[in-house]
């Protein structure tokens, strides 16, 4: 999931102190995936922690390094979407079961984003770090090499835990690299690696995938985690653990709260309904439009400049629209395109144009969820931030798993029609979470 370079800076330098609607700038995935990231804007939002004094000097080199990290995170992530298909035919699965990839990995982001805070109270964040680097090193090397389904899926669980312990210490870690008034600037490189890899990943990994096999396009991105891991090791200071006062019950316990239900269903649904159409692009546009690699590629790289181009423009939605209606309206849209994509998907210009809007909209939705979660929380940031990974993660798993399943034994149209059902549902969860916001500050 991704959070957009602009609204980390917006949030840290214009919301402080004052709750306002909030502009945004800001997968999949993101977004999410995406995601998928939003511990990382929630940080700029509240004060600092009595007795967590913000660091004298600034880590530039640390920070740097870690965004070189996160690049190399989001595209390992969501690698399997643009070789799904050969995926696939080298393990002699279908394409379904090679999806719950991403399916496994969000599953494995869930029980590390619950479980992480116990381990950072006690262990070093900079050693923490690094294993989660290497770790991620070894996820690209398993599956590159896999010999078989289980030992691919093996992979694809190690990549989980990278981004589960990673987005649940973003934020923190940055409030520990450099002095407050850095924050902001801190976060907003982070999510410039997320933002770079969510633009290039999808068409990228296809191109490597046809020059050099969709095992080379994995053994490719071991090299960038051990310059990360290397560099990381010489320019990360020592954090030592801090105590807090989270664990995964006081996280489960805001759910009792009527804004952070429907707002947590809402954001869950929606993640379910995308996931479930987006993971299993490559197949339906090589079966169903029948594009060869090189359009495949074209069709991928212009949903992700799309979504970047999306992350810069929805604030002003979010101004001038209204905060709510926004975020209802982008589900719908997405439905919509689901639907539509039924119909004319046949069509290689009708889809491609379709494909760049859902991109432009996709990606700036989680953007504005995480702001949401910011406006929502101010006091409980942490667990705020700790809930929001859990359920995004646990939402593309849960997505993927079953638009797989449809897409195996019904075809493209029970999957896109699944989706669009999904999205519709969320749009009415949005409007619950704004009568819900509006009745608790009445």
């Amino acid at each position: 999931m991704t959070f957009p370079i602009h609204a980390a800076a917006e949030l840290s330098n214009g919301n402080r102190g004052r709750r306002e609607p909030l502009r945004i700038a800001g997968a999949g995935a993101v977004k999410a995936r995406v995601l998928s990231t939003g511990g990382a804007a929630l940080a700029a939002e509240r004060p600092a922690r009595p007795g967590a004094a913000p660091p004298n000097t600034a880590h530039w080199g640390g920070v740097f390094a870690m965004t070189l990290c996160v690049f190399a995170l989001i595209a390992s992530e969501f690698m399997p979407v643009s070789l799904l298909t050969p995926i696939a035919s080298a393990l002699q699965v279908s394409e379904g079961l090679a999806g719950q990839g991403i399916a496994i990995s969000g599953a494995f982001a869930v029980l590390t984003s619950l479980s992480i805070p116990h381990v950072s109270r006690r262990v070093d964040r900079r050693t923490l770090l690094l294993s989660l680097t290497a770790l991620m090193g070894v996820s690209g090397a398993v599956v590159g090499a896999a010999d078989g389904y289980l030992a691919y899926m093996a992979g694809r669980a190690l990549i989980g835990v990278v981004v589960g312990g990673f987005w649940s210490m973003s934020a923190a870690t940055a409030m520990q690299l450099v002095p407050a008034a850095d924050v902001p600037r801190a976060l907003a490189m982070f999510n410039g690696g997320n933002a770079l890899a969510t633009v290039v990943a999808a068409p990228v990994g296809s191109y490597l995938g046809a020059m050099i096999g969709w095992r080379g396009a994995f053994f490719f991105l071991v090299p960038i985690a051990a310059v990360a891991f290397v560099w990381q090791g010489f320019t990360l200071p020592s954090m030592p653990p801090r105590q807090g006062p989270l664990g995964s019950s006081s996280i489960l316990m805001l759910l009792k709260r009527r804004l952070v239900m429907f707002g947590t269903l809402a954001v869950g649904v929606f993640f379910m309904g995308q996931f479930a159409l987006f993971t299993y692009l490559r197949p339906f546009l090589e079966t169903v439009t029948r594009v060869d690699v090189s359009t495949l590629s074209l069709i991928l790289l212009a949903l992700g400049i799309a979504g970047f181009v999306g992350t810069t423009v929805i604030g002003l939605l979010l101004k001038r629209v209204g905060f709510y209606a926004t975020l209802a309206a982008i589900p719908v849209m997405l439905a919509a395109i689901a639907l539509t994509l039924v119909v004319v998907g046949a069509s290689t210009m009708a889809t491609a144009v379709l494909l760049t809007v859902w991109g432009l909209f996709a990606t700036a939705a989680p953007v504005g969820w995480w702001l949401w979660l910011a406006r929502s929380l101010p006091n409980d940031a942490d667990a705020g931030g700790g809930l929001m990974v859990a359920v995004v993660q646990l939402s593309i798993a849960l997505g993927s798993t079953v638009g797989g399943l449809l897409f195996d034994h019904s075809g493209h149209q029970a999957t896109f029609e699944f989706s669009a059902g999904l999205l519709l549902v969320a749009a009415g969860l949005v409007f619950a979470t704004g009568r819900a916001d509006r009745l608790r500050t009445a």
